[in-house]
């Protein structure tokens, strides 16, 4: 996914993408007081800063998705694309390996041991959720990279405007999934490392993740 074809410059119409509504998700019914960024351990520091660079691509990457849906397709917009999804690649990878290696293990452990998991299944808690989020997110650039992709290289109109549809969905549903990991894990995850680790721990963590 590191390579991509380049997309020739097309008129595909007005249009726009709808504002995403906030899901129920954002306001969940029992959640801790957050942390001052500045009380954190410098491992979580270190993680949120990492979601606040993300985050700013992600807004390019919508904006540029925005452009796409509105008529315009050129190579500084694939230029664009093209850095996402490098992106996305080296760098979340790196992320997403820190916080499955040692983390969320142990967070989900104690989690578990302490009751905070589903009814039905006590095995079964929010860093599921959000290892499953890892996975689907994966998923879903692959998709929409691949459709990209396969749009520049398609000569008949109607079936490049199908696929560059099958793209924008999935293009605009990473987006959405995106954005609640990352504030699910800035204001849930990290603050509940920081409520039940001691410094200590946390150093440990970040030396062996």
């Amino acid at each position: 996914m590191n390579t991509k074809p380049e997309i020739e410059e097309i008129d595909i119409g007005k249009g726009g993408l709808s504002p995403f509504t906030a899901p129920d998700a954002y306001n969940p019914p029992k959640k801790d007081e957050e942390i001052p960024y500045e009380d954190m351990h410098p491992f979580l520091q270190k993680l949120i800063d990492e979601h606040k660079d993300y985050s700013q691509k992600l807004a390019k990457f919508e904006e540029t998705l925005m452009i796409i849906e509105s008529g315009t397709i050129n190579r500084e917009i694939d230029s664009y694309l093209r850095e996402f999804f490098v992106n996305f690649d080296e760098e979340i990878a790196i992320h997403n390996r820190q916080e499955e290696k040692m983390l969320f293990p142990l967070i989900s452990k104690k989690m578990n041991e302490e009751g905070s998991h589903s009814k039905g299944d006590k095995n079964f808690n929010v860093i599921d959720v959000l290892e499953d989020d890892h996975i689907k997110s994966i998923q879903l650039a692959a998709i929409t990279f691949n459709m990209f992709a396969l749009f520049s290289r398609i000569p008949d109109e109607k079936s490049r405007l199908i696929i560059l549809d099958v793209a924008l969905t999935q293009g605009k549903e990473l987006i959405e999934l995106l954005k609640l990991h990352i504030y699910r894990e800035d204001t849930i995850i990290y603050t509940y490392a920081h409520n039940n680790f001691s410094h200590e721990e946390l150093t440990e963590i970040e030396k062996n993740s």
